[in-house]
């Protein structure tokens, strides 16, 4: 009897941490959009300062892809949204 509570308890934990497990926020190059759009984009909606905006429009331009926000899925799926509804190509890993 203790043995089955223990294994249902460690059973809800293992479904809570996946639930809350943090992801990527990854935004990727397109030969459309501006440095300096991508740049607004994520000082706007991801609330980067100019300096790390710069920085990841550069690392997605010359590597093809930046993870720009970490977090929780339901955190980072508004900010994807937004993202891509201002023609950006991005994805939660």
């Amino acid at each position: 009897m203790l043995t089955n509570m223990k294994e249902k308890l460690v059973s809800k934990e293992q479904t809570i941490l996946e639930q809350i497990e943090e992801r990527s926020l990854v935004l990727y190059n397109d030969d459309v959009n501006t440095f300096d759009h991508v740049i607004h984009c994520l000082m706007r909606i991801c609330k980067h300062t100019a300096e790390a905006a710069e920085q990841c429009a550069y690392i997605v331009h010359y590597s093809g892809k930046c993870s720009i926000k970490h977090g929780e899925y339901s955190k980072l799926e508004a900010q994807c949204t937004a993202l891509l509804d201002q023609g950006l190509s991005a994805v939660i890993e």
